[in-house]
């Protein structure tokens, strides 16, 4: 079987050039003949797909950072559905970014040699997907976690930086958290009232992790057709800071001050303008924003079983 490569080597700040340096051998030799398409940009991954499609090419790895596996997973819902009789092209990525959270859920493991064989040894699972429409029409979808707030700042700030550290995400939060204004929101659940007030996230979650290791949804599952859905209220600032650090530990779901719900459809409608929102660490802003789930709607290279948040820890410590 052939496989595509879909490298942005000036991802993760060049990391990802080098990265492929290291693992090109090695690809070879565990997956068999390789189609290498370089990417510069998102906007050429639609172009590259269309002409392994017709070529017979089912299995698409990405090496790249948000932005490249972003747009990857929005072609693939894009061709599956042009398709729907198949064969459905598979999605599977080697960590290369500064958050990792897309392999932290699945288990891939962070050195490049483990990775390769891990990704070797994986199959295809059908996996949720999240579309979100947009109050101006857009539709886009996310295959970790969406968010609106102050996560959505915090997205577009780190997306700003031209090199990112582990610590780059705790940063930023902390700075958003000094000057950020948490609105006033109505939030529905499968259509049913669930939350007004102010809020500084929404968080729909379809996987576990996000912001370097973020903990925010620890009982989250792909594959079970349901968000779970966290909310922080607008809480004084200094509390704020404390409930967002307790993120880390899954601790934050304890509070009497964040909500957790699960649904299929989720509905936010801010008052006074748009909402930051982000899509797997992409920045976008609309005044009202839905999100729907999509049971099974694209195939995924996973090793095994999705590891629950206590074996994510011990694999990644």
């Amino acid at each position: 079987m052939k496989t595509l490569i879909i490298l942005n080597p000036n991802a993760g700040s060049g990391r990802a050039g080098k990265l492929w340096s290291k693992i090109e051998p090695m690809l070879w030799e565990e997956l068999g003949e390789l189609v290498v398409a370089v990417t510069q940009n998102p906007d050429e991954v639609a172009r590259h797909l269309e002409s392994a499609r017709a070529a017979n090419l089912t299995r698409v790895i990405a090496i790249g950072g948000d932005g490249t596996n972003h747009a990857l997973i929005n072609e693939l819902a894009r061709i599956n559905r042009l398709y729907p009789d198949g064969p459905h092209m598979t999605f599977g990525s080697l960590p290369i970014g500064t958050g990792q959270d897309w392999a932290r859920t699945i288990g891939v493991p962070f050195t490049p040699a483990e990775a390769v064989r891990w990704i070797k040894d994986a199959h295809p699972v059908p996996l949720d997907l999240g579309l979100v429409t947009l109050s101006d029409g857009e539709t886009l979808h996310f295959l970790n976690i969406a968010s609106a707030g102050i996560s959505g700042v915090i997205a577009t700030q780190v997306n700003q930086l031209k090199r990112r550290r582990p610590w780059t995400f705790y940063v930023s939060t902390l700075e958003a958290l000094i000057s950020y204004k948490p609105p006033r929101v109505k939030v529905k659940l499968d259509g049913q009232d669930w939350y007004e007030g102010k809020t500084y996230a929404v968080v729909v979650a379809n996987g576990q992790n996000f912001g370097h290791g973020m903990h925010i949804a620890p009982n989250a599952a792909y594959n079970d057709g349901l968000f779970d859905v966290v909310l922080f209220e607008g809480i004084p600032r200094l509390e704020a800071m404390v409930a967002f650090n307790s993120v880390y530990s899954g601790a934050h779901l304890k509070r009497s001050d964040v909500h957790v719900g699960r649904a299929r459809m989720v509905e936010i409608d801010p008052e006074g303008g748009p909402m930051p929102v982000e899509l797997d660490g992409e920045s976008r802003a609309g005044p009202a924003v839905k999100f729907e789930v999509m049971p099974a709607a694209l195939s995924v290279l996973i090793k095994d079983k999705i590891p629950t948040a206590s074996q994510q820890n011990m694999r990644h410590e």
